[in-house]
C-alpha cells in the first residue's frame, strides 16, 4: 500500500485524503471503517484545527459560518462530497434572491440579465439607475454600433479593459468589478478572463455585440433550475468534522499543530522510485518533531502558493518561482446581530456590493466595506424573530487598512459605514470580527499558463502534486476538485 503525505488540512487537502483513501466508497465505507482500499495516508496541518477557511461558530444562538457561508450548486463537487460523507440531509438551498449595488447615492437592485456582473441585455441595465447616462451610452453603442472585433483568437486578457472596450468604463466600475472583483477580493483591471470567466473570452472573439454574444454563451437559467447556492444546516464546519471522522474511520492519520519544514528526496539506489522524507515540527520553541512521516511514496501539497514555493525551492527553481509569483489578498469579515427596528426600510434580496471607485459622503477617502450579506434573509435556517444577521466584508488586494485596526476599530468603522449605506439607526446587539489574512490568491492575466507551468514543473520532480485555491478556482467546489485531482496524480 503506497504511503502518501498530504500537507495541509484545508478542504483541498481533506478532499485529496478522501480520494486517496478510497474516494467514492460512500458514507458506510468511510464511517464504519469497512473499506480497506486506497493508500496509507497521513494529513499534516500546521494550525490547531482542520478546514482552513471553512469554519463556524455559535453566534446569537445559531451556528454561523465565519468563512464561506455557502457554495455554488452548478458545480457538482461539493454536493457530491456532502452526499458521500452522509451530509445530504443537512443541505439547505438558498432562500433569498437578488442583490444590490451602491450606486448614485443609494443601494439599487442589480438588473436582470447579468452574466457575472456583465450585462447581456440593454434595457434592464439601462433602466436600473445604476449606470447613469454615460453608462447607458456605452451599452447603446454595443447594442447598435459595436466596435470592430480583433481578428483571430485574442488569448487571455484582463477582464476590466476587455469589457470597458465594448461596454464602457462605467459598466466595469459599477457592475463588473464589484461582483467579479468582490469574489476574488481583487481588481478586474488585472484579473485573468480565461481563469475567472472563460465565457467572456469566447464572447469577445465573436463579431458584433458583446452583450448578444455573451447571452448566447451563458443562457439564462430556467425557472425550474436547481438552487444556485447551498449551505449546511450545522455550518460549513460540519463538513470538515464529518470528513475528519470518515477519514479516521478509513485509517487516515491526521496530525494538527505540525508545520512541515522541508521535503527531502530519498533515492533508494536499488532501481526503485525515489521516495520522500517529510520533516515536520511542532509549535515554535517546543522542540517537538514528528518522524513517522519519513518514507512517503508521494506528497500532496495542499497549502498556499508561498508555502509550496518554500518547500519546492530545493528541488525545482522554476516551480518555486512560478508559485512565488502568485499574490494574495486579505479580507476581514464582521458579523452583526441587528434589531429589526434598526432598519430604515425592509431588506431586499440577499445583500449588496460596494464599488471600489465609490466614496462615502462623510469625508473618508474610500469605503472600507466591499459588500454586505443579509445572512438571515439568504439562508432560512439563520432566520430569527425580531432581528437579522448581517455580515460585512472589508479589504481587497491593495487595501489592507483593516490589518492596522483593532477589532473594536473595525466594528466601529464598519457599523458607521453600514449606517450610511443602509440607514441603520440603532446599535448592534452583538458583533464578531473574523480575519482571513492572505486568503485570496489573485488570478492575473495568463494565470492558467502559470498554473500549467507549475503543474508541469511539479510533475518533472515526481511524486509531488499541488492542490488548492491558488490554481484553478477559489470556490469550495473548485478546491475539492483540485484536491481530488492531485490525489489521482500521485496515485
Amino acid at each position: 500500500m503506497p504511503r502518501v503525505v498530504v500537507v495541509g488540512g484545508g478542504i483541498s487537502g481533506l478532499a485529496a485524503a478522501w480520494e486517496l483513501s478510497g474516494g467514492h466508497g460512500g458514507v458506510d465505507a468511510g464511517l464504519d471503517g469497512s473499506d480497506g482500499s486506497g493508500a496509507d495516508v497521513l494529513v499534516i496541518e500546521s494550525s490547531s484545527r482542520l478546514g482552513g477557511a471553512l469554519d463556524s461558530a455559535k453566534f446569537g444562538g445559531r451556528v454561523v459560518d465565519t468563512g464561506p457561508d455557502g457554495f455554488l450548486g452548478r458545480r457538482p463537487e461539493a454536493l457530491d462530497l456532502c452526499h458521500e460523507i452522509g451530509l445530504g440531509e443537512e443541505l439547505v438551498p438558498i432562500a433569498g434572491r437578488g442583490a444590490g449595488v451602491w450606486a448614485r447615492g443609494r443601494v439599487r437592485p442589480l438588473p436582470e440579465g447579468l452574466a457575472l456582473g456583465i450585462p447581456t441585455r440593454f434595457w434592464p441595465a439601462a433602466r436600473s439607475g445604476i449606470l447613469g447616462r454615460r453608462g447607458q451610452l456605452g451599452l447603446a453603442r454595443d447594442a447598435l454600433l459595436p466596435r470592430p472585433d480583433v481578428r483571430g483568437p485574442i488569448g487571455d486578457r484582463s477582464i476590466g479593459p476587455l469589457v470597458a472596450r465594448k461596454l464602457g468604463r462605467r459598466v466595469v466600475d459599477r457592475l463588473v468589478d464589484p461582483l467579479i472583483g468582490g469574489i476574488h477580493a481583487g481588481s478586474v483591471d488585472d484579473m485573468s478572463a480565461a481563469a475567472t470567466y472563460p465565457p467572456l473570452i469566447a464572447a469577445a472573439q465573436k463579431r458584433g455585440s458583446l452583450m448578444r454574444a455573451l447571452r448566447a454563451e451563458v443562457p439564462a437559467p430556467s425557472h425550474d433550475a436547481p438552487p444556485l447556492f447551498w449551505a449546511l444546516n450545522s455550518g460549513m464546519a460540519s463538513m470538515v468534522e464529518q470528513l475528519r471522522r470518515a477519514l479516521i474511520a478509513r485509517g487516515v492519520e491526521i496530525r494538527c499543530d505540525l508545520t512541515v519544514q522541508s521535503l527531502e528526496r530519498h533515492e533508494p539506489g536499488d532501481g526503485r522510485s525515489a521516495r520522500w522524507n517529510v520533516l515536520a515540527g511542532g509549535p515554535e520553541n517546543t522542540g517537538r518533531t514528528y518522524s513517522k512521516t519519513s518514507g512517503a511514496d508521494a506528497v500532496v501539497l495542499a497549502v498556499p502558493a508561498p508555502v509550496a514555493a518554500r518547500l519546492l525551492q530545493p528541488h525545482d527553481d522554476e516551480a518555486a518561482g512560478l508559485l512565488g509569483s502568485i499574490s494574495y489578498a486579505s479580507v476581514t469579515l464582521v458579523t452583526f446581530r441587528v434589531p429589526i427596528e434598526a432598519l430604515a426600510s425592509p431588506l431586499a434580496g440577499t445583500g449588496f456590493l460596494v464599488p471600489r471607485r465609490s466614496a462615502p459622503p462623510d469625508g473618508h477617502d474610500a469605503w472600507a466595506v466591499t459588500a454586505a450579506t443579509y445572512l438571515s434573509e439568504k439562508w432560512p435556517h439563520l432566520a430569527a424573530e425580531g432581528e437579522i444577521l448581517l455580515r460585512a466584508s472589508v479589504g481587497r488586494y491593495g487595501d489592507d487598512r483593516a490589518a492596522s485596526w483593532s477589532d473594536a476599530e473595525v466594528v466601529d468603522r464598519v457599523w458607521t459605514e453600514l449606517g450610511l449605506l443602509m440607514g441603520l439607526n440603532k446599535e448592534p446587539l452583538e458583533a464578531r470580527v473574523t480575519r482571513w489574512p492572505q486568503a485570496f490568491p489573485q488570478y492575473r492575466v495568463h494565470h492558467l499558463m502559470r498554473t500549467a507551468g507549475i503543474e508541469a514543473a511539479v510533475a518533472r520532480i515526481g511524486g509531488i502534486a499541488v492542490a488548492g485555491a491558488a490554481y484553478r478556482g477559489v470556490g469550495i467546489p473548485a478546491c475539492i476538485a483540485s484536491g481530488r485531482a492531485a490525489a489521482k496524480a500521485v496515485s
